[in-house]
């Protein structure tokens, strides 16, 4: 049982088959598909499933906390199932390939006070832009 569905469960939410099987594609390491590719993976496991019934799920996933929308590209939304470590992300400019990362310091910390325009702070979301090992 993964990560996610663990939470879920802990969370009391109803496990539909279709709930199940969006859950079980977005677990795992790095893991960051478009609605699209989420739905063409769960279509592998149930064929009877829904583009609207993944939308739904994915709304539903991020209102609950358990997955976080992220865009790198500017374009399409991706889902992030790592929404409780804080974590920042690394994307090739190249193939457009996310991964998580755990830079040290706190980003928070970087932007200084006379820097902040009077905003309250309380959260930084940095994208490193490179070229995986595939690209270079």
């Amino acid at each position: 049982m993964s990560d996610l569905l663990e939470r879920l469960r802990g969370r009391g939410w109803r496990m539909t088959s279709q709930r199940r099987v969006v859950a079980e594609v977005l677990d795992g390491d790095h893991v960051h598909f478009t609605a699209d590719e989420v739905h063409t993976r769960a279509a592998q496991r149930l064929p009877e499933i829904s583009r609207a019934t993944v939308y739904n799920t994915l709304g539903e996933l991020v209102a609950l906390g358990e997955v976080i929308e992220v865009t790198t590209d500017g374009r399409a939304k991706r889902y992030d199932p790592n929404a409780h470590h804080p974590h920042q992300h690394l994307v090739c400019s190249g193939c457009g390939t996310v991964r998580d990362v755990d830079p040290t310091g706190d980003p928070l910390a970087d932007l200084p006070v006379d820097g902040r325009f009077g905003f309250t702070v309380f959260r930084a979301e940095v994208t490193y832009r490179g070229l995986c090992p595939s690209c270079v």
